[in-house]
């Protein structure tokens, strides 16, 4: 995580890049709506393609950066970026943790992509999808899949302040209590990802009844071990459990981990 960000304190100059992805996490920042009008006047965004701003070289503050790298050309790109970055910021699942994209990783990504593409010949991609952070030094990560506008707006906040942006690593279940909702796991039987998940959503699904999926990434200090416990207790299998961590946020450490350990039950 970063230090105390240096920034232009008179008006920062901001980019916001985007590589492999749905735009989820740039959109976050364009609902802002009349908010991010107020931001544009204390920032100057130099560089938003979804925007309209263009100037993807120019030497910059602070990059937020939306997606996985998965061309070479992405590598080449993400160290440009990083040289001409100030404080870099990887948003999103994607940027920080591979993605849905990152599915693919493993020994038959060639069948995918004969799979779904008429012509794999004209493909050219990495073997993996990779976190921003493989390839360079990231100074904040902001997990979700996607971010909401509300995180977006207290990172660049906090940036302008010249403070540390929060990193809110507790876990949904935390955002349930705070919201008074039954647990569904405990009331419904329903599995439930959420005592490994970190908060930023509102704890959205459970309150509709739904257990979570984990769209947030690993909170700090995820008892996987006891979680998947209690998901074999409730009747998962191996495999189902294993499904479970290989989601939106597969390639984070503590998911993996928990992937790999059924995944070697599963070919036993």
């Amino acid at each position: 995580m970063m230090n105390t960000p240096k920034v232009n304190p008179a008006k920062p100059r901001v980019a916001v890049h985007k590589f492999s992805s749905c735009d989820g996490c740039q959109l976050a920042l364009l609902n802002l709506g009349e908010d991010l009008l107020t931001l544009a006047e204390r920032v100057d965004l130099v560089h938003f393609a979804e925007a309209g701003a263009l100037d993807p070289d120019t030497d910059i503050d602070v990059a937020f950066v939306e997606g996985s790298v998965s061309t070479p050309e992405d590598i080449e790109r993400i160290q440009h970026i990083r040289q001409h970055s100030r404080v870099l910021i990887a948003i999103g699942a994607c940027a920080t943790s591979g993605g849905i994209q990152a599915l693919r990783n493993g020994p038959h990504s060639g069948e995918w992509i004969a799979q779904i593409y008429a012509h794999p010949e004209a493909i050219s991609s990495l073997q993996h999808s990779t976190p921003i952070a493989r390839h360079v030094k990231v100074d904040f990560e902001l997990w979700g899949c996607p971010v909401n506008s509300q995180q977006m707006l207290a990172v660049i906040n906090s940036l302008l302040l010249g403070v540390t942006p929060r990193d809110n690593a507790d876990k949904v279940c935390t955002e349930c209590k705070r919201r008074n909702l039954t647990c569904v796991m405990v009331s419904r039987g329903v599995p439930c990802m959420g005592p490994v998940t970190r908060a930023g959503c509102g704890a959205l699904c459970p309150s509709l009844g739904r257990d979570c999926y984990g769209c947030y990434g690993p909170a700090e200090n995820a008892n996987t071990d006891s979680l998947t416990a209690q998901f074999a207790r409730q009747g998962l299998t191996p495999q189902a459990i294993m499904q479970r961590f290989q989601s939106i946020n597969s390639q984070a450490p503590v998911f993996l981990a928990a992937a790999d350990k059924f995944k070697a039950q599963r070919d036993e």
